[in-house]
């Protein structure tokens, strides 16, 4: 009766394997992965697509909402010491590992603090070679004081640590299933869902989790039935597949469809209105222009007058339909908490930028190369356009994108295109960039930018541990970087997120997180 019964379920969620089974009455989540999943691991989770899929399967510690703050999720709460190196973290009672025959009559074990001791030393060992193990870098020790408290002490101060801790790499794993099967393929965590069925290049299938520990209210969690992930590579029929309602959401905007389906101010066309709901939200990305300050670099008042001397807001209007928006403050994007309007950047002036010029007595016949990739040549040939109507020679070189990306990780760019993602949710990742001992190849200040100033603004703000004082640390260092035009910022950009119509409680933060465990359909 028992094999019988998970046959049931197993046929019930196969669709997609040439069986044809009426699911109507099951509420199955359904989306596409074109580029695929090659692991479910979570200790090498390092791309939005396998991020994606073990959010769902499994948890750590601690959680981020929808503002990008902390909140619990294996950990009930937590302890942080005076000077900010040691964390206690008090465990729930009621958290299972999802059911497996190697656990005691078939069920879920429960989690207890020896489980995160186990899956941190997974993820350092050296052997394992686990992409994630930089998270834990700053760590000196953790260990499992008993069942229900796990402590971790710090090396020196990090006020981002949390954030950190919840990336998908921290993930609490049990040695005994992993010691005995092959869990990249066959994963079981504590997540809201489980995993079901995995067919290579066709279909990924998760199904709900009953025990899951958390509730929203009275509500057990989740609301779904289960998660299917196609893996269409062809992203123009994965679109039409959405259209005809067979996918329930795509994110993001690809060339192939982003005229059919928006205006040019970024907006649903109202063909699309009855069908589809528009999410969009900032995305920790800022996109920008760097300057080396090795090496004789452009004076200060070129790099301002380069700055003044284009239209952002035209720019993303014409060549980005408006998805995104323009970078007039500072390099720390919307969507961080300590972003602030205050700190004030550059609108498009073309009368300041010729004074700037003028008063520089730069030699405005000098070829200044822009070096960048072909997928952003139209907005360089944009920036170039309009600063050549300033007096300024821009001359564009464009890269393959591994060449690009070594040259400027090597400072090799005396003014070039980039983009930082944020690793974690906090402006210490994007500030960074600029602090002295960061130099790369040793770090990623990759300008070569260096302030007494900034330094020690950015140590004072690694060992404070009030949140709003940090942020005007923070604040204050932003301004420094856009006072001194080291980064030319273009644009904070946003993710849009289409779903069909009947598709409720779907939301997420400014990481592009997709958390499915309040959708409902």
């Amino acid at each position: 009766m028992i094999w019988r019964v998970g046959f049931f379920i197993l046929l019930l969620f196969v669709t997609a394997c040439g069986i044809d089974v009426d699911n109507s009455d099951k509420k199955i989540f359904r989306y596409n992965e074109s580029v695929g999943i090659h692991t479910l691991d979570p200790a090498f989770s390092k791309d939005q697509a396998t991020i994606w899929a073990t959010n769902q399967l499994f948890n750590g510690l601690v959680q981020l909402d929808l503002d990008l703050n902390v909140k619990p999720s294996v950990a009930k709460s937590w302890d942080i010491s005076s000077d900010a190196l040691n964390y206690t973290f008090n465990l729930r009672n009621d958290v299972f590992f999802h059911d497996h025959e190697l656990f005691k009559n078939g069920k879920g074990r429960k989690v207890n603090a020896a489980d995160f001791e186990y899956s941190f030393k997974r993820l350092l060992d050296k052997d394992f070679a686990a992409p994630g193990a930089w998270v834990l870098g700053n760590v000196d020790s953790f260990t499992a004081l008993n069942d229900s408290i796990f402590i971790i002490k710090l090396q020196k101060p990090f006020p981002a640590f949390l954030s950190l801790l919840s990336m998908q790499y921290c993930s609490v794993v049990p040695k005994e299933i992993i010691d005995s099967s092959d869990f990249n393929r066959n994963p079981i965590g504590t997540g809201p869902f489980k995993f079901q069925l995995w067919q290579d290049g066709v279909k990924l299938v998760f199904r709900k989790n009953p025990s899951y520990f958390e509730k929203e209210g009275e509500e057990q969690l989740p609301y779904l039935d289960a998660v299917a992930i196609t893996f269409i590579k062809d992203k123009q029929s994965a679109f039409l597949q959405f259209i005809k309602g067979n996918l329930d959401f795509i994110s993001g905007i690809d060339a192939s469809y982003k005229d059919e389906i928006l205006t040019k101010n970024g907006e649903l066309k109202t063909k699309y209105k009855d069908i589809v709901n528009l999410q969009s939200q900032p995305y920790l990305n800022t996109e920008y222009l760097g300057f080396l300050m090795d090496n004789n670099p452009l004076p200060l008042e070129i790099r301002k007058a380069i700055n003044y001397g284009f239209d952002r807001v035209k720019m993303l209007k014409y060549l980005r339909n408006n998805i995104g928006t323009p970078a007039i403050n500072g390099f720390v994007p919307m969507g961080l908490p300590s972003f602030n309007t205050n700190v004030i950047g550059y609108n498009y002036n073309p009368e300041k930028a010729k004074k700037l010029i003028l008063d520089s007595h730069f030699d405005s016949k000098q070829e200044i190369l822009l070096s960048t990739t072909s997928s952003y040549l139209d907005l360089c040939e944009y920036i170039q356009n309009s600063l050549q109507e300033i007096g300024l020679n821009i001359i564009i070189e464009v890269n393959p994108p591994s060449t690009h990306r070594q040259m400027v990780a090597t400072s090799n760019l005396n003014f070039f295109r980039g983009s930082w993602i944020a690793d974690y949710p906090d402006a210490e990742n994007y500030l960074s960039l600029f602090y002295s001992q960061n130099f790369c190849p040793n770090g990623p200040n990759y300008t070569h930018f260096k302030s007494v100033e900034f330094d020690a603004l950015y140590e004072k703000a690694l060992s404070e541990t009030h949140v709003e004082t940090r942020h005007i640390y923070y604040q204050k260092m932003d301004k420094l970087i856009i006072e001194s035009a080291v980064v030319m910022p273009l644009y904070y950009d946003r993710v849009l997120r289409f779903m069909n119509i009947n598709i409720t409680g779907f939301e997420s933060n400014a990481m592009n997180l997709l958390d499915l465990k309040r959708v409902r359909k």
